[in-house]
């Protein structure tokens, strides 16, 4: 890749959302898990903690949706950035800007209808 490519230009953005990404991934996204696919089913927790309207308070407020976005718009960007490292390792590296343009393009416009998704709501 030329040092010219934009992807270059666009790579401390990247990396930063890439690196964010896996703190939520890795953090969040765990306790998450947690919560939904073990505690709940266990009857660990009260009936309304998972209920619409504590749902609907979390979404309706600014920090909620800050967080929301967070929670789905970072992952994307990892798993974009993951998608093109796993292309290189596996002898692509020629294609290395039609796929990270790609992949990048990609995640993008999920982010773009993540935020469309977390305003309307």
């Amino acid at each position: 890749m030329s040092q010219g490519h934009p992807l270059l230009k666009l790579e401390p953005l990247i990396w930063f959302l890439f690196g964010q990404g896996i703190m939520i991934g890795s953090m969040l996204m765990t306790g998450w898990l947690l919560v939904v696919c073990i505690l709940n089913p266990l009857g660990m927790l009260p009936p309304e903690a998972l209920g619409y309207e504590r749902a609907q308070a979390l979404g309706s407020s600014l920090v909620g949706r800050v967080v929301l976005l967070g929670i789905l718009v970072l992952p994307v960007w990892k798993a974009a950035h993951h998608i093109r490292h796993f292309f290189i390792d596996r002898g692509h590296a020629e294609k290395d800007g039609l796929i990270g343009g790609t992949s990048y393009t990609v995640a993008t416009l999920l982010s773009i209808f993540a935020v469309v998704a977390v305003v309307r709501l």
